[in-house]
């Protein structure tokens, strides 16, 4: 049978021939059409596949393999898989010696530069190196990351961007009643998009929610408040998890992002999406005065992170909370008429 080899180099010296698997590629000593032939063509491309070794492809598969890329969610794995796919089809064969220079970080931060159209992605990709980067000098691979505190092309900001009352509204009017408790699960739990997808009915005891978030390892317990709990007793039990589909299925991230951007659509929201929800129910407990430990014992966040998204994103400036100030103070304040002279 005859096997078409693509690529074949010949060449004619004093009488005979020389085969080559590629122009510049290696000789091929075995007699053509031969299956030793055929082997050693097939050998030499699968050679020329191969990486490098020391390279920063190596680098990368090291890390897909590591204990830290273990303990990450499925959803964060298949994000660092698409990034570095890109990152290895730029960079792959540069060698590790190479990623210390200092000049290298100036070579990543312009090839960063041609995705300024795309900010979000060009932070996402100078994120994804630099944690392979982190993790070869944590692991003696590199003395250097030249990626370290890149900063970011893609900003926010995100002071107005929580839920109104009236896009609540709106969304309940037109909303399936599985996106209704979706929304009001968010509005009343703050939790990641996720993590409420995961939620099972088996968390939900005596009167509270107990989950794990998936992102921090952080355990909280959420008191189910009174609206939430005439919800999920409206719910019937189709399932596992106390979010699904029309069908009684569990949601896939696809399926559920597509099923609220549609509802978002027929009740003409714009301009929030569902994780802004999380941020609206930081902000709703403020409103209801609660205190920042209260918050993050709800949230799950951090005291830090939730002290700064009141400060820097969610509150500053609303009107709202400084008329509520001015009239807790004329409540509490003594009148005093100032003494003013004829």
């Amino acid at each position: 049978m005859r096997v078409d080899l693509k690529g074949i180099h010949t060449v004619k010296a004093k009488g005979r021939t020389y085969y080559y698997a590629w122009r510049g590629g290696p000789r091929i000593d075995a007699k053509p059409g031969t299956p030793a032939f055929v082997q050693a063509y097939h050998e030499a491309h699968a050679a020329r596949r191969k990486p490098s070794q020391n390279c920063l492809f190596t680098l990368i598969a090291e890390f897909k393999q590591s204990a830290e890329f273990g303990r990450l969610s499925e959803r964060t794995k298949k994000d660092y898989r698409t990034f570095l796919t890109l990152v290895e089809d730029k960079f792959g064969t540069m060698p590790l010696k190479a990623l210390e220079d200092p000049r290298a970080r100036g070579l990543f931060k312009q090839w960063r530069d041609g995705y300024a159209d795309r900010p979000r992605k060009a932070d996402h990709l100078w994120t994804a190196l630099s944690r392979v980067l982190s993790f070869g000098r944590d692991r003696g691979r590199l003395t250097t990351n030249v990626c370290e505190r890149g900063g970011r092309l893609y900003t926010a900001d995100r002071q107005e961007r929580v839920w109104s009352e009236e896009q609540v509204t709106a969304f309940l009017k037109v909303a399936s009643p599985e996106l209704r408790l979706a929304l009001l699960l968010a509005l009343w739990t703050g939790q990641r998009q996720g993590d409420l997808l995961k939620l099972q009915w088996s968390a939900l005891a005596e009167g509270r929610i107990e989950l794990k978030q998936s992102k921090s390892g952080t355990r909280v317990t959420i008191p189910v408040a009174s609206v939430l709990r005439a919800a999920l007793d409206d719910m019937p039990r189709r399932g596992m998890t106390i979010l699904t589909n029309s069908k009684g299925e569990p949601w896939t991230g696809d399926g559920f992002r597509s099923s609220w951007r549609k509802a978002c659509e027929r009740a003409e929201i714009e301009g929030v999406t569902f994780h802004d929800l999380r941020g609206t129910a930081v902000t709703r407990l403020a409103f209801a005065e609660c205190t920042v430990p209260q918050i993050a014992s709800i949230t799950g966040h951090s005291l830090t992170d939730a002290q700064s998204i009141l400060d820097a994103h969610y509150l500053g400036g609303r009107v709202e909370l400084a008329e509520e100030a001015i009239r807790k103070l004329e409540s509490r304040t003594e009148t005093v008429k100032p003494d003013v002279k004829p």
